[in-house]
């Protein structure tokens, strides 16, 4: 059988319809699945903000009762850091990587299709929790003991969902980093690599680590619940203070595994509208390596209130403290590209802007936050949620939208509309401060985080964040039809969407994949 004749029986065998999105081992197709999923939750966790939002509007219990209440705030942060945040980043991986080391698709194209398809079912059991006997998971998104002993019938499904959702980071993350050190093309060496690349290698190196400590922790909580043993219990000899230790070993790594590709998608498009290369690359490469190497040694300053001695408090506060140099080489490194460069200001870089600036004022409240004696009156204030809002909203989720605009022609062949971009854009940048600015000051004024009534003094700013929480929340509507439009048709796109800005990165068109469930893999 020639060559040919191979390649004509295996296109004849490729599946069509929804048998080929189930089946699909095409990197294209499953990046794509991982950011529509990604959305999806996105607007599901950020329904779920609404409702919180809606009864924190004025004081008094008016629209949910307490319970209901913290599973919303459980449930939210559960949805959007495993739903929507992971997912979106895990997409523009498989869909850009490939693209970026010039390989003709991720390195393990089967475990990629079961690591996305994991993703449905892990969601599908933690949300059906909401509907179980007792309600969901109202333990917070750290999932204290003994709180979260309380939950009742669903608690298991939380854990084992946790799971699914965890074994599904940790395939991704092996895929990533076996297709970037095995499948680069030949002189693609590691210093040449794009950012978003490098920004992807390292967070899948710390997935790999973390993900298994948060599995430890939680299948702990399991075995305190139903199998007698009383790791976190005092009156075993356990202790609850273990929980957070262990648990925050994972959880502050995790947050830099939301934010470095962020920085990466930043790192690709600042240099396109600036028409310049990336200031200080390889101080940028190091930068990354230092605040992942950083993240592993911080963990105990969400912990300053818990009755640490006084040099663990030193030690952790000096510690958080040296993350803000890298991550300061970083932002200093953005604002030196965009110094004397030939700007110009489509929507990609409008976000990527105001990722700059919000995402600064971010890092800078985590400084405050670090200082042990100013964190005893910031702990479990309105001051850490606004904190960690702008690090992951005007952070995180900006810099996804930024990705999401610079890429969409080359993904759908279509230019978006720039008038509903630019809408988007601005109604989303303004009421996000409207939403999350005054929280720094409920917060300095002492009002508790996670709690669905208040004293009458936080009113006024409550009313005020919570009219920038359901702008926010409504203007992204305007994404998901610009989305649907850009995909339906619209203007073609050229080949260089962005003028003078795609000669700037090194990217191989790749060609379609050769396997599929049904066909053997075609060698060439």
């Amino acid at each position: 059988m020639t060559a040919t004749t191979q390649d004509h029986a295996h296109h004849e065998a490729e599946p069509t319809g929804l048998k080929r999105w189930l089946v699909t081992t095409n990197h294209k197709d499953i990046g794509s699945m991982y950011l529509l999923f990604s959305l999806a939750m996105f607007l599901v966790g950020g329904a779920m903000a609404l409702v919180i939002r809606a009864e924190l509007f004025q004081p008094g219990l008016q629209v949910v009762d307490p319970y209901f209440f913290n599973q919303m705030t459980t449930m939210h942060a559960l949805v959007m850091i495993f739903g929507a945040v992971m997912p979106a980043f895990t997409g523009l991986a498989n869909w850009m990587i490939p693209l970026m080391v010039g390989a003709p698709d991720m390195a393990l194209p089967r475990m990629n299709n079961w690591s996305f398809w994991l993703l449905p079912f892990g969601f599908a059991i933690l949300l059906s929790t909401l509907f179980m006997p007792g309600g969901g998971p109202a333990g917070g998104w750290t999932m204290y003991p003994p709180l979260m002993l309380q939950t009742g019938t669903a608690f298991p499904f939380v854990i084992f969902a946790i799971h699914v959702l965890g074994i599904s980071s940790i395939m991704g993350s092996i895929n990533v980093i076996a297709t970037i050190l095995n499948m680069r093309a030949p002189g693609m060496t590691l210093m040449k690599m794009p950012l978003f690349v490098w920004t992807w290698l390292i967070t899948a190196y710390l997935m790999i680590a973390v993900m298994p400590v948060l599995a430890g922790a939680i299948t702990m909580l399991l075995t305190d619940q139903y199998f007698g043993t009383t790791f976190f219990s005092a009156a075993g000899g356990g202790d609850p203070v273990l929980y957070q230790h262990i648990f925050w070993f994972f959880g502050h790594p995790e947050v830099y595994i939301l934010i470095l590709p962020a920085f990466g998608i930043i790192s690709t498009i600042i240099p396109a509208f600036t028409r310049k290369p990336l200031f200080g690359y390889s101080s940028m490469v190091y930068a990354t390596a230092s605040i992942a190497f950083l993240s592993f040694i911080v963990w105990a300053h969400h912990m300053f209130t818990v009755g640490m001695p006084l040099a663990g408090q030193l030690f952790f506060m000096y510690a958080t403290m040296l993350i803000a140099v890298p991550t300061g080489v970083k932002v200093f490194n953005w604002v030196a590209t965009m110094w004397r460069g030939a700007m110009t200001f489509e929507t990609p870089m409008l976000f990527a802007l105001a990722f700059v600036f919000l995402f600064t004022i971010g890092g800078f409240s985590g400084l405050m936050l670090a200082i042990a004696p100013a964190d005893f009156q910031y702990h479990d204030t309105y001051f850490v949620v606004a904190h960690f809002h702008y690090v992951l909203v005007t952070g995180a989720v900006f810099a996804i939208l930024a990705a999401a605009y610079y890429w969409l022609p080359k993904w759908t062949g279509h230019m978006y509309s720039e008038r509903l971009g630019q809408w988007h854009f601005w109604l989303s940048v303004i009421f996000v401060n409207v939403l999350f600015f005054p929280q720094h000051f409920l917060g300095l004024a002492g009002m508790p985080r996670r709690i669905p009534d208040y004293s009458v003094q936080f009113a006024d700013w409550n009313m005020i964040s919570s009219i920038g929480g359901f702008g926010f929340g409504f203007a992204q509507l305007i994404f998901v039809w610009l989305l649907y439009k850009c995909i339906r048709g619209g203007q073609k796109a050229e080949a260089r969407a962005w003028e003078g800005a795609e000669g700037l990165e090194w990217e191989v068109p790749s060609p379609a994949p050769h396997h599929t469930f049904d066909t053997p893999p075609v060698v060439r």
